[in-house]
Order: C-alpha cells, then structure tokens, then sequence
C-alpha cells in the first residue's frame, strides 16, 4: 500500500499535552585551535512532538491507538495543531490580513502559497485551518476574489493583483506529520490510567 496524506486532523484533547518543536541539522567540527566551523546541513527546520505525556486516561489510550491504526502507523501522513505556533501572527493575538507578506503584485501571477517568516527564514505553510484565512492588497481585506487549496497553501486569484500590490495574509494552520515509528509502546499504571512510554510525531516536509 502506498503512503498518503489524510486530511484530519489529530485529537486536540492529545495535542495539546505534547512536548516538541522545531529541529535543525547542523555539522560542527572543532578545529585544534578550539574554533568551530559551522554548516547547515538542513535549509529550514524539522518539529518534532513527544506525544505520551498527553495521555493520562484508558480512554485517551484507546483514541490514540484508534488513530494510530487507522493511519497504519507511520504510512499515512495527517494534521497536527502545534498549540505554540498555529498561527500567521503571535500565539495569544487574533489572526489578521496584514500578518504575513505572501509577496507582490506583477499584473500577471494569480497564485501565491501562504507562508510564515521567522526573521529571514521562511516556512511554507501546506495546511491551513478552513474558514480561517484572511487575505488583503494593499492592506485592504479582500472579503472574495480567490480561493484557497486546503491541502496545499496555495492561494488562487481570479484576477492577477496589480503590479506592485502587497499581497498579505493571516491565517491558523496545522501542522503535517506522521507517527514516528511502527509501534506504540504503553504501560498501564493502574485501573482507569494510562502511560504512553513511546509515542512520537515527526513534521513531513517537501
């Protein structure tokens, strides 16, 4: 069977407790000097999540293994809400157009992907939560006039803006993993709880 991506979403109620965040690939060699020569082995960063401290009942048990079969494992790709970042602007702030610069007008391109800058890196952004994007040009809302792919980021204008126009965005996204290994180990602790000892989710990227 080959792998695919399935557009849901993993339980809030378990998202929530997990402990994670975004990883880097770097090689660092020290010299006999004691200097260090750095280099990037990754462009961007990889998230990862340990999910097992989430579960604290029998019952979020049983949800996490229901999902984890029903993805069969680490074969299918789903959504995952990082409560630290889901969002085109600050963690606590409500989502606005001017968020986030998707790029600018040239009278010609109607397509532009949602993206998320931290300083001068700059992450695409694949899933985006339906009914939450807001776009605007120019620092005007555009209340229609495009779509947006749910399952890609990409948004589609059914004009090209002009050239020179701001197109900016704000939106709430989820994350796209998978589980990180073919098994889920658990050990029960006593009636009516549960302890996950190996459960974890890593981003898909590309």
């Amino acid at each position: 069977m080959l792998s695919e991506f399935h557009e849901v979403r993993f339980p809030l109620a378990l998202a929530f407790g997990a402990i994670g965040g975004p990883e880097r690939r770097t090689d660092i060699v020290e010299l006999a000097s004691g200097q260090e020569v750095r280099n990037a082995v990754w462009a961007g960063a990889r998230r990862r999540w340990d999910i097992g401290s989430a579960v604290q009942s029998l019952d979020e048990l049983n949800l996490l293994i229901g999902f984890f079969e029903a993805r069969r494992g680490p074969l299918h790709g789903f959504r995952f809400r990082d409560f630290a970042d889901d969002r085109s602007g600050l963690p606590e702030q409500p989502v606005s157009a001017m968020d986030q610069v998707l790029g600018e007008g040239d009278g010609v391109t109607t397509a532009f992907q949602l993206t998320k800058r931290y300083g001068e890196t700059v992450r695409p952004i694949l899933k985006p939560v339906d009914g939450t994007v807001v776009i605007a040009i120019d620092d005007t809302v555009q209340p229609s006039g495009y779509t947006v792919d749910l399952s890609t980021g990409r948004v589609e204008f059914d004009t090209a803006p002009a050239q020179g126009a701001t197109i900016t965005a704000g939106f709430e996204f989820d994350c796209p993993v998978r589980f990180d290994s073919d098994r889920i180990e658990a050990s029960l602790e006593g009636f009516g709880a549960g302890r996950i000892v190996n459960a974890k989710l890593i981003e898909l990227v590309g």
